[in-house]
């Protein structure tokens, strides 16, 4: 499926603009994709700009919170292998080292050997890191409704229909389901 670009006026935003001053200066190619791709990306942006304060006001900072709430998602006891919150956080491995360390030296997380692989090693909320993701969760979600509630509900469920459509056509024809991580063929 290609992309069909619809005649729609010019928009007096920055994309609006750098979409004119292209076609203007290559009238041989269709830039109508701009309009979408150059959207979200600001869009993308933007949204982190307002969703970053929060984690910061909980002491944490967006990977951290991404660490803590993949967790508390686990359910309890509240753990995973250092592979699996790769995985469930889109992360590589090394990046993940990272954070937990983080995470472990302030005192929301503990770090020990897995009771079912001997090699292995499992990450855990602390009781410490159970109050911090479930404080700093419930402000995030809030602040997510503040945003999403710029838009209409009807527009805010189709454009959540159509961003998962394009996730998931993205996803089958590149072969990776995870924004930020090499193919592994």
């Amino acid at each position: 499926m290609t992309y069909e670009p619809q005649e729609t006026p010019p928009s007096p935003d920055r994309v609006g603009r750098i979409m004119a001053e292209w076609s203007r200066e290559r009238p041989d190619l269709d830039v109508t994709p701009q309009g979408v791709v150059g959207r979200l990306h600001r869009l993308a942006a933007a949204l982190t700009d307002e969703l970053v304060p929060v984690y910061r006001e909980h002491g944490l900072g967006e990977g951290e919170f991404d660490v803590l709430a993949a967790l508390r998602r686990a359910g309890a006891p509240y753990e995973r292998a250092p592979s699996e919150l790769a995985e469930h956080t889109m992360v590589t491995t090394g990046a993940m080292t990272k954070r937990v360390d983080r995470l472990v030296a302030a005192g929301l997380v503990t770090r020990r050997a897995s009771a079912t692989d001997g090699r292995g090693r499992v990450v855990a909320l602390t009781d410490d890191g159970l109050a911090r993701i479930d404080a700093a969760f419930t402000a995030h979600i809030a602040n997510e409704h503040r945003l999403v509630g710029l838009l209409d509900t009807e527009d805010a469920a189709h454009l959540a229909r159509i961003l998962g459509a394009w996730d998931a056509a993205l996803t089958r024809s590149t072969g990776s389901p995870s924004p930020g991580i090499s193919r592994r063929r």
